[in-house]
């Protein structure tokens, strides 16, 4: 059997995959912290809910351009496929490894808060930090050694513990009649210009938690019809995400008036505690370990998957493409597990994201204007699925990245510098792989 027939991945996921890694890849505990500091940033309910609203619009019509360039190139690695194609080989080396760094540092940060979590309900662990999360990398990284589908039933079963307690939450919110909602006080200065900054600020806040929203297109490879499948998870789980993070906030101000809220860190413990009593941080706890669970499943299975399209494409080592005989792509894992475990030890995770937003932001505005470009470029391409109310649709997504990159560039200019100093170095490195792979 020849190398590339080898090293292929297998088609073993599905539509409930395709789910459950978009809800898993995406709702973590940044819903459960930033209402805290979006109250705080903006101080009126009206406000608040559309700003979850507005993030949540542009994560819809991002998932209407992404839909159709996931079903018109169904490759391992998603976004750097469009933009390879549509820019040429610089730009889809480029936008690869953007897209690479930024998938590979949730992994360390989701062991290490995971551990933290547990060091709450079990105080006497508290010396056992790093090791539990090293612990955990482990267990995770041989639970996908094993195969595809053990990775895709944990995440299933992850991913719907998350949706069933979020869900209890909820009602459990609704439920609560103590306090009344507080006399929202009308506010007339919507022009001022730090209502706006604040705005601003407030849907990067919510960009971040909405992030993960198009997980399923780095499985397409793999997905047993993508025609089909990635649409309708795309649409289906986009829409629930957004359902959930709307009404959660409705919830929070049900049970609490937005000036509290506004004063919390950890807003859904402190509704937890007026609902439950001494019970609530506890309760609040384990619903943040099971939504770390299962982004940490999820984040274990993306980054080889962009590791393993670079590979193939020769932006990578070639041994980057082998596929063990479960379907897991085994050198990509160990490698992006190894990043991961440097990433534990060291254990300093600011500067990294921040550089992670600013890159999630560029590969995405990339990749839409990809879509318009192989229209114009390759009209003929087959393509399963065509983006809703095209070009009108795909343009409004590129203006809202530019937008956000703007305000990313004047809110941290530091990772801005650091961005433009990898690009500068990065060309080089291409002229140097791009001769070897000659």
């Amino acid at each position: 059997m020849s190398d590339s027939k080898k090293n292929q991945l297998k088609k073993s996921l599905g539509l409930s995959f395709n789910i459950a890694v978009l809800i898993g890849g995406t709702i973590g505990v940044g819903i459960l912290r930033t209402p805290g500091s979006i109250a705080g940033l903006l101080d009126n309910y009206w406000l608040v809910i559309a700003s979850w609203l507005f993030g949540g619009l542009f994560v819809l019509i991002g998932a209407n351009s992404y839909a159709e360039l996931a079903t018109m190139l169904p490759k391992a690695g998603g976004s750097y496929n469009y933009i390879k194609r549509a820019f040429g080989e610089y730009a889809g080396f480029l936008s690869g490894w953007f897209d690479y760094i930024t998938n590979v540092i949730p992994p360390a940060f989701y062991c290490i808060v995971i551990s933290e979590y547990m060091i709450i309900l079990f105080p006497e662990l508290k010396e056992f930090s790093t090791e539990m999360a090293i612990s955990l990398l482990i267990a995770f990284v041989l639970l996908h050694l094993s195969g595809v589908k053990n990775g895709s039933l944990i995440q299933q079963i992850t991913s719907l513990l998350k949706v069933i307690c979020f869900f209890a939450l909820l009602v459990a919110c609704f439920m609560y009649s103590g306090v009344k909602l507080a006399p929202i006080p009308k506010d007339n200065s919507l022009v001022q210009i730090g209502l706006l900054f604040g705005f601003f600020k407030s849907l990067q806040l919510i960009i971040g938690t909405y992030n993960g929203w198009n997980s399923v297109c780095f499985f397409a490879e793999e997905n047993d019809d993508p025609s089909k499948n990635i649409p309708k998870s795309l649409f289906s789980g986009v829409l629930l995400v957004i359902a959930i993070y709307v009404l959660l906030n409705v919830a929070f101000f049900h049970v609490l008036p937005i000036e509290s809220i506004a004063k919390s860190n950890l807003a859904a413990a402190d509704v937890a505690n007026v609902i439950f009593g001494k019970n609530g941080a506890i309760i609040v706890t384990v619903i943040s370990i099971f939504s770390l669970i299962s982004i940490l499943n999820a984040f274990m299975m993306i980054p080889p998957r962009i590791l393993y399209g670079l590979s193939r494409d020769g932006f990578f080592i070639k041994k980057g493409t082998a596929v063990n005989k479960g379907g897991t792509p085994i050198v990509a894992l160990l490698v992006s597990s190894l990043f991961s475990l440097f990433l534990i030890c060291i254990g300093s995770f600011e500067v990294l994201f921040s550089f992670a937003a600013f890159t999630s932001i560029i590969v995405w505005g990339l990749a839409y204007c990809s879509l318009i470009k192989l229209r114009i470029s390759e009209p003929d391409l087959p393509r399963p699925y065509r983006s809703a109310w095209y070009p009108f649709t795909t343009i409004i997504a590129i203006i809202a990245s530019l937008a956000l990159l703007i305000g990313f560039v004047y809110s941290d200019p530091k990772s801005f510098i650091i961005i433009v100093a990898i690009t500068l170095i990065s060309y080089p490195l291409f002229l140097v792989l791009r001769r070897k792979k000659k």
